[in-house]
């Protein structure tokens, strides 16, 4: 079981506080609030964040020599409340010499279709997709 916390400073600004006592500055974006990440971007932060650490384990087991691994996440929501995800693509971008791309997109489809829990969680509601992009 995982456990956070979420602790009102001010106006619409908080501070969340996870199971090992790391801490992230939440808030929405209006002119008086903005000094935090907005709650939605969190949620595309934690799918890039569970999948790259499966990524990575399983990139460095298959022994492929990568340097940088950044992904960019897109979602798209719904236009009115309560603004639900409807579609998250993924775009991997690897750095790296002679990385394998079947190696690289196993690696992806293992994270994101067996390991990754906040995946799993967001399925089947959105339509999750991904690609990869490989750069010397």
């Amino acid at each position: 079981m995982s456990e956070v916390s979420l602790t009102w400073v001010e106006k619409k600004q908080f501070v969340g506080v996870d199971s090992t006592n790391h801490a992230i500055v939440i808030s929405s974006q209006d002119a008086d609030n903005a000094t935090g990440m907005k709650p939605s971007d969190l949620l595309l932060l934690a799918l890039a964040s569970c999948g790259a650490m499966d990524v990575v384990g399983i990139l460095k087991k298959k022994k492929q020599q990568f340097t940088d691994i950044t992904i960019q996440v897109q979602g798209r929501q719904e236009k009115d409340p309560p603004w639900t995800f409807t579609d998250i693509h993924l775009h991997y971008l690897v750095e790296g010499e002679n990385v394998d791309p079947a190696a690289l997109e196993k690696a992806i489809e293992l994270a994101e279709n067996k390991y990754c829990s906040v995946a799993a969680s967001l399925r089947p509601q959105v339509n999750l997709t991904s690609d990869f992009e490989i750069v010397p």
